[in-house]
Parts: C-alpha cells; sequence; structure tokens
C-alpha cells in the first residue's frame, strides 16, 4: 500500500475517531452472515491503520459493535521499527528482516517485531528516527526508523 493510498472501512462509532489507529484481525464469526461483511472485512488481518476522516452520519446496525458501524476512510499507519543500523537510510527500501531472536522478555522485542509489519514485507524508510533506546542484548547495531509498507 502506498503513502497515499486509502480504503473505506467500517468501524465501531465509538471507535470512529479521526487518528484513532488499530490492528485489524480477523473477522468474528458473526460476521459470516453480515450483508455488510465485505466492507468491514476489506482490510488485510494483521496491519495496523490510522482513520483520516469518516464519512457521512449513517450508522449501520452491527452484531458485534452495539453502538452500530460507520464508514471511515483509513491508510495504513506508518511504524517505528528496529532495524540493522547498516540498512537505515531515509528514503530507502528495504525488505522487513526481525532478528533470529527469541529474547521475548526484551524490552526491545516490539520495536525488532514491529506488530502491523510482517518478515519480507517491502517496506520504505520514510525517515531516521535515531539510535535504538537501548543496546542489543544480542549483539546487533540498531537504529530506529519509521516504516510504510
Amino acid at each position: 500500500m502506498s503513502e497515499a493510498a486509502t480504503q473505506i472501512t467500517l468501524i465501531g462509532t465509538k471507535l470512529a475517531t479521526i487518528g484513532m489507529e488499530f490492528i485489524f484481525n480477523a473477522p468474528s464469526p458473526e460476521c459470516e452472515t453480515c450483508k455488510l461483511r465485505n466492507t468491514c472485512t476489506n482490510l488485510e488481518s494483521g496491519r495496523r491503520y490510522r482513520i483520516l476522516g469518516i464519512r457521512g452520519e449513517l450508522v449501520h446496525d452491527c452484531p458485534i459493535h452495539e453502538a452500530g458501524v460507520r464508514a471511515v476512510e483509513v491508510t495504513e499507519s506508518p511504524i517505528i521499527a528496529a532495524i540493522d543500523a547498516r540498512k537505515a537510510f531515509a528514503g530507502s527500501k528495504t525488505v522487513l528482516e526481525p532478528p533470529r531472536c527469541e529474547r521475548y522478555e526484551c524490552t526491545m522485542y516490539e520495536l525488532c517485531h514491529p506488530v502491523g509489519l510482517k518478515e519480507g514485507d517491502r517496506c520504505t524508510i520514510v525517515d531516521l528516527v535515531g539510535e535504538a533506546p537501548e543496546e542489543c542484548e544480542i549483539g546487533n547495531k540498531l537504529k530506529l526508523v519509521e516504516l510504510r509498507r
């Protein structure tokens, strides 16, 4: 999805706030028979999205969201990640290769394995954020970058 790519989807009215970010997960079993399922479930599972705008005032009934759902315009959110310092150049393209690390308790683990991106994703380094907040426990030299798929 490019930087300017947007999609229209439906989200619970209580969640429909411009700037709100969420991770889309697989549809619930209740969605199977809903007439709006194609619009509600049109996002890619496991990706992080940001609401850019709210479309109209119409609220649709929903078996999951008690206050119903409404149409919103979303885009994939840029994601802050720790990557190999040798590959950290603003504007460059990279393939996400999280380090082979099973130190799940490490405070850097989520930066090295960012939610919303998957290993092998082709990304653009939008910005070089700076140094990693801590040294890598297994010796990797890391920089923080802002990535966009």
